[in-house]
């Protein structure tokens, strides 16, 4: 049994609750474990001293009697599961319950309920794709070369040279895992000498040189659906790295990111663009065109009329309908959002600046509401300070 103290050994606080205290041996119990560190002694004697806290810790009553009378609350309870002849197979239950069935296929406990020898399921694969906003917006479909592992032809697999088979390994006998006894413990590992396959080639293929897998770019195409949005994720099945020992393919997962656009923004289905109208127009009330994605809804044409209403200001918007992204797998559209932006003349010429003397001599309050509204605003703000200072 441990002698150091348990919130110490798990390197956490004696407040810590139920979840934090999982994290943080699931974290020690994967660095510690004998068979990622060769089945040193050391690694053992850590991962038997971090499994025996988290034994007594993440158990209520326990941790309250240690809480209250340290290792001698105990001593009746906890040694037991390590020193009572259960050994190693109790530590492999807490790893089933703390990693799940992950951890049979990681460390070869009773959790995977897989045997080391058998076929083998390929690696899943992600890949990056960069599409442009317009992809999104109609869709597309786009070619994409991706790196994965194949099945060598030359061997079908099996990694022996030609003519020749792999033979059972002598070590493990076929298991591909061997069991050390260490006192009262018992690890079981990875066979050294087959690397867990329980068998061994005695003349490697010259292709994959023993591996049974050769590193393949394959090319394939793919659909992109219309309103797929950025961070999406599509998954290909069967279309990761191949499987050992006649198991099946991985999946590729490729996700989605749209490159920025020069004039539109994306608001879920929304899209949303700022369209300059000349000061003119905004006064006097017009008509102007934006800019929108081609679709079959815009009848293939990439711009849709805006009425803009008289005196309308900087920043109005007008929502045209139907006219935004369309919705994944579904009928519904979002709008186009116009954000208007009036823009003031520059580069006058003697007689425009003349016109617009006259023009603004010729303006009244009624004419410029915000502007007499902020004036008067400004006027009381400024009556306030010279009162202030006034008094004192």
């Amino acid at each position: 049994m441990a002698t150091r103290d348990y919130y110490e050994i798990l390197g956490v606080e004696r407040t810590i609750d139920a979840a934090g205290l999982k994290s943080a041996y699931r974290k020690l119990a994967m660095k510690h474990h004998p068979d990622r560190n060769g089945g040193s002694d050391e690694s053992l004697a850590l991962f038997k001293e971090i499994s025996e806290a988290y034994t007594v810790l993440s158990d209520d009553q326990k941790r309250a009697a240690y809480d209250r009378f340290g290792h001698a609350g105990v001593n009746g309870g906890a040694g037991q599961g390590f020193g009572g002849g259960q050994g190693f197979a109790d530590v492999n239950d807490i790893f089933s319950q703390v990693f799940g069935d992950a951890f049979g296929d990681v460390f070869g406990g009773r959790g995977g309920g897989r045997a080391s020898g058998g076929p083998r399921r390929g690696s899943d694969l992600r890949y990056d794709l960069e599409i442009t906003l317009e992809q999104a917006y109609k869709g597309s479909d786009v070619e994409i070369a991706v790196p994965s592992t194949a099945t060598c032809e030359t061997c079908e697999g099996s990694g022996a040279k030609a003519g020749t088979k792999p033979v059972t390994c002598t070590t493990c006998q076929g298991a591909g895992r061997v069991r050390q006894a260490n006192g009262f413990f018992q690890v079981e590992r990875t066979c050294p000498r087959c690397g867990g396959n329980g068998q061994m080639i005695a003349e490697p293929c010259g292709t994959c040189h023993g591996h049974g897998q050769v590193r393949k770019t394959r090319k394939m195409s793919l659909k992109i659906p219309a309103g797929v949005d950025d961070g999406s994720r599509i998954r290909l099945s069967g279309e990761g790295d191949s499987g050992q020992r006649g198991g099946p393919r991985g999946d590729l997962y490729v996700f989605i990111s749209v490159t920025p656009h020069e004039l539109f923004e994306r608001d879920n289905l929304d899209l949303l663009v700022t369209v300059p109208v000349p000061m003119t127009t905004a006064a006097l009330g017009g008509q102007i065109d934006a800019p929108c994605l081609v679709s079959e809804a815009c009848d293939g044409q990439c711009r849709a009329p805006v009425s803009v209403p008289a005196g309308a200001q900087t920043g109005k918007t007008v929502r045209i309908k139907g006219k935004g992204m369309p919705h994944l797998n579904g009928r519904q559209r979002g709008d186009l959002v116009v954000e208007l932006f009036v823009e003031t003349p520059t580069d006058l010429t003697a007689r425009q600046k003349e016109l617009m003397q006259e023009l603004a001599a010729s303006f009244g309050d009624g004419q410029n509401p915000r502007n007499s509204s902020f004036a008067g605003k400004a006027k009381r703000f400024w009556a306030d300070i010279v009162g202030n200072e006034a008094a004192n």
